[in-house]
């Protein structure tokens, strides 16, 4: 499974973006000129920057993430306001001569009622919805990411129950349609799932793929380009459509997937290909940026909801990344800079107790082991806990890593977990290895 962006509401001024430069891999007829793609300045991370400008991750996190050309998600159920709101970013890109990429991401029983859930009430507010989405595009060149894992959940075994799959397929398929009647311009891409989560070729072309432009794989996953290119290719020849081509989301996948297959934040992951539209493949469009590098994947492992900027997330993947300021290139610890930071995620609660879980992130030089302390605020005892092994002493509790996370990179989180008898409640004076740490 693979997680996606909830937009925030679009702001309306016009801005001069950064660009990439870039060549579209056939023209589009009667299409403006347009020489990059699009950055569109109204993000989370430009907010984070703006609001944060003395963190000393600001610099990497601007230069690697920020000053980046990236997709923008249209996920948020505003039927009234999605058509001056694409056509904010859209105008934008006009004005300054690029290609902007957009998703839609609004199929009803969106993300299988998961993390990202949400979409349209139903089909036929859906076609509503598109409709007014594609009257916003305008009639410059444009790229349609169109309704990321909606195939895929959808026909591979039971994971969307009570989805009508062929209602859903023929949605796609008028969408599209919507899409490239409105909007001539417009490139429209099917999602396609990754080269580890297949999609059969003929529920595309009941989708409509073949009146589209192509297909995009590894949306928000973290698939290597090299298996994508080839899974892609493969998928491109039993459509048996040869004017379509492939676009690849390379956001996240400079380190390829975990070895695990998590697929929620995992760790050690690292940005990828640099968007572009050449590629040197007239098969392969584009690589583009789809996820937004640095947005949660969901509430997992202390991190934020799916779709909120986290930078913990964000500086992991430019450090990873080849040729950043990654693992190969460490920085002394000077006194005194040691930072660590604590997210408190309470979970289950009954009459008698409740669990729990804290999430701590190094901000010092990487750990060989660690203790991990913080105290209870209402007598509150464990009775149970996981990834740590731990004793309490009145109302404080110290804890040691297990077998499994006895290593704490610098900017790296482990996540701790227990049951308590007692009410819910936020610890306090949490510690780690001795450096106090904040709690959020």
């Amino acid at each position: 499974m693979t997680l996606r962006t909830p937009l925030r509401r679009r702001l309306a001024p016009l801005a001069v973006p950064l660009a990439l430069a870039a060549v579209w891999p056939g023209p589009a007829a009667a299409a403006p000129a347009a020489s990059g793609l699009y950055l569109d300045p109204h993000t989370q991370v430009s907010t984070w920057l703006a609001q944060n400008p003395g963190d000393e991750r600001a610099p990497r996190i601007k230069a690697h993430i920020a000053d980046v050309p990236r997709a923008t998600w249209f996920a948020s159920y505003e039927p009234q306001r999605v058509r001056a709101d694409v056509r904010a970013v859209t105008g934008a890109a006009e004005q300054a001569g690029r290609i902007p990429a957009l998703v839609a991401y609004m199929i009803p029983n969106r993300d299988c009622n998961s993390h990202s859930a949400g979409g349209a009430p139903d089909l036929p507010r859906y076609q509503e919805w598109i409709t007014q989405f594609a009257q916003g595009l305008g009639s410059g060149e444009v790229i349609v990411l169109l309704e990321p894992d909606a195939i895929v959940q959808a026909t591979r075994g039971d994971q969307c129950r009570g989805v009508d799959v062929p209602a859903r397929l023929a949605a796609l398929k008028q969408a599209g349609a919507t899409i490239k009647r409105t909007a001539p311009n417009a490139r429209v891409y099917y999602d396609a799932g990754h080269s580890g989560w297949q999609v059969e070729p003929r529920y595309l072309l009941e989708a409509g793929v073949a009146q589209g432009d192509g297909i995009v794989t590894n949306v928000s996953n973290f698939r290597t380009t090299a298996d994508e290119t080839a899974y892609g290719k493969a998928l491109l020849d039993r459509l048996g459509a040869p004017s379509l081509g492939l676009v690849v989301d390379t956001s996240r996948n400079g380190n390829g997937p975990h070895p695990s297959a998590e697929w929620c934040n995992p760790e050690g992951r690292a940005l990828g290909t640099r968007p572009t539209l050449t590629t040197g493949d007239p098969r392969v469009h584009g690589y583009l940026w789809v996820k937004q590098p640095g947005e949660s994947d969901g509430s997992c492992r202390g991190y934020k909801p799916a779709g909120q900027f986290d930078p913990v997330l964000a500086d992991q993947l430019v450090r990873n990344a080849a040729g950043g300021p990654g693992p190969s290139d460490p920085q002394p610890e000077q006194p005194g800079t040691r930072a660590c930071a604590a997210v408190y995620k309470p979970g289950s609660s009954w009459g008698t107790g409740h669990t729990a879980e804290l999430a701590v992130t190094n901000g010092g030089a990487a750990l060989d082991g660690w203790t991990l302390s913080w105290t209870f605020p209402g007598g509150q005892r464990m009775t149970q806990h996981w990834n740590m092994t731990a004793v309490q002493g009145g109302a404080t509790v110290t804890a040691r890593p297990v077998a499994h996370n006895t290593r704490l990179d610098r900017d790296r989180s482990v996540t701790v977990g227990y049951a308590a008898d007692g009410a819910p409640g936020k610890p306090s004076g949490v510690t780690l290895d001795g450096t106090s740490c904040t709690v959020s």
